[in-house]
């Protein structure tokens, strides 16, 4: 005598192919950003990537696990996929940073101010130190009214040598912060170092806090808005 063996239930589900697909692009989606802190969007309108640039951006020295980063390895591979990627037709990003690298963060900065992908950036809670020549390498730049910016000189941790020429190494860093800002913003070069310097600004540091509007009506950032404004002038871009 045979027995036919136990039928094994699938998981419950609704029987329908498009909520299957729905799912399945959810689980992605989550996957991409748990991963990678970015995501692409496929919209009848075109496909959108938006990439995060939050907390402090690592250069070559590893940070502790406990300090939130955006690790330059993963961004600069990422905007060379985005830019042959033929899915993606722009790209947004969004940054809320403190600083970090000057290296790292410059060599992303230029790495984005060179595509040819439409893009747009936007400054959400802060967009400090390195985060400016970031926030300005996109085509458009928006912030929020909320956001703030620190504008300051080169800072170093670690061993410094008190020679001359570790002194005009800074300057020379410094002095490629200043071009790449005034290059790609409306913001005058003098008014910029004035602002980097400034010794009245800040309780124990040189440098200027500058909130959404004072970014704006300085011409350092293009726009005053959020993620709609930001997603239409991208749109614009890729219409366009």
């Amino acid at each position: 005598m045979f027995f036919a063996e136990p039928h094994e239930e699938s998981p419950e589900r609704d029987g329908s192919p498009e909520r299957d697909r729905e799912r399945t692009v959810e689980e992605r989606v989550a996957a991409e950003v748990a991963q990678t802190g970015s995501v692409t969007a496929q919209t009848p309108r075109g496909g959108i990537h938006c990439l995060t640039v939050v907390g402090q951006i690592e250069g070559h020295s590893v940070l502790p696990s406990s300090t939130k980063s955006t690790k330059y390895e993963h961004v600069i591979p990422q905007l060379a996929a985005i830019e042959e990627s033929p899915e993606i037709q722009g790209l947004l990003v969004i940054l809320n940073t403190v600083g970090g690298d000057v290296e790292a963060g410059l060599a992303i900065a230029e790495m984005l101010a060179s595509m040819e992908k439409p893009t747009v950036s936007l400054v959400l809670g802060g967009g400090h130190s390195i985060g400016v020549p970031l926030a300005v390498a996109a085509r458009r730049s928006f912030i929020v009214p909320s956001a703030t910016m620190t504008i300051h000189p080169v800072r170093f941790t670690g061993m410094v040598i008190g020679a001359p020429q570790t002194f005009a190494y800074f300057q020379k860093m410094q002095e490629r912060i200043v071009r790449f800002v005034t290059a790609n913003s409306h913001m005058e070069e003098n008014r910029f170092r004035r602002l980097m310097l400034e010794t009245d600004e800040l309780a124990s540091d040189m440098g200027t806090v500058v909130d959404g509007a004072e970014a704006v009506r300085m011409g350092l950032i293009d726009e005053l808005g959020g993620l709609s404004q930001a997603l239409r002038a991208l749109h614009e871009q890729i219409d366009g």
